[in-house]
């Protein structure tokens, strides 16, 4: 999918405008961090000005849609772009008339922030998930490239204060070497939606707390077979923690979609 390199092409600031509609989170200072990561490649003027193809923008719509729509870390962004330049299609194929990008594929992040309809209170199948262990299961390693404050304000669209909140009430960069990866990034993307409509950092430490106290339950149900020390005994832990966190996801989903329907329309009369 790499385009070839001409002398005419588009300003950074001609490619903010062009995308500024359809993300209206889009920054110049994003856009070059992307680039920072290898995940898009503008060619350069003798004069060392950054000049875009349309190539270039299709590649950005892809990797902005990858992030808004289907909360993917970078690695995974970077992952299905790598197939694409090998000539894969790893997503469903763009719209007639779009660009020769396909759209992104969902993937296992996406299952971290769920699903909500328009009407905010859909039926017990919407966001079944969230909370849920990703589909690629336990097995998987956060995404390895560790990033600061800035480069997941870049990757999120938060502040960094919101950050700086939000890792003090444990929602983000919760290991003791201070960094972030790919798992703070869906956190982050998930919190400045939640932060958008209205709730603050302190309100979102209750998720964390959630979090804490099913884990030490799940806990006494494995530390049985992770005591055997073999294996066979780590990875039947592991699919019975990947299923407890499925179910119990789906059960808290129904639960607050009776809980909300039944505010917002009243508990339905029974025969």
């Amino acid at each position: 999918m790499k385009g070839w390199r001409v002398a005419d092409g588009y300003t950074i600031g001609e490619v903010l405008n062009q995308l500024k509609e359809d993300f209206e989170d889009i920054t110049i200072s994003k856009i070059r961090f992307l680039e920072s990561e290898g995940l898009i490649y503008p060619d350069r003027t003798d004069s060392g000005y950054r000049k875009f193809i349309d190539d270039d923008v299709d590649r950005l719509r892809f990797i902005l849609t990858a992030q808004r729509d289907h909360y993917l870390p970078l690695k995974v962004i970077r992952e299905q772009l790598d197939r694409l330049d090998a000539g894969e299609v790893p997503g469903q194929e763009a719209a007639e008339g779009g660009s020769g990008y396909p759209m992104p594929q969902s993937s296992g992040p996406q299952a971290l922030v769920g699903s909500v309809p328009s009407d905010g209170v859909g039926g017990a199948t919407a966001g079944a998930d969230a909370g849920a262990v990703p589909s690629g299961g336990l097995d998987e390693q956060p995404t390895p490239a560790p990033m600061g404050v800035r480069e997941l304000c870049e990757a999120s669209g938060l502040e960094p204060g919101e950050v700086k909140a939000l890792r003090e009430f444990g929602v983000l960069g919760t290991g003791d070497d201070g960094w972030f990866d790919g798992e703070d990034v869906v956190a982050a993307r998930a919190a400045k939606e939640l932060l958008r409509l209205g709730l603050e950092p302190r309100h979102l430490r209750m998720y964390r707390q959630f979090v804490e106290r099913e884990q030490a339950l799940f806990e006494q149900l494995v530390t049985p077979l992770l005591r055997q020390r073999n294996p066979e005994a780590r990875r039947q832990a592991t699919r019975q923690l990947e299923q407890l966190s499925q179910l119990t996801g789906s059960l808290k989903s129904a639960l607050l979609s009776r809980a909300l329907r039944n505010r917002v329309h009243g508990s339905p009369e029974r025969p």
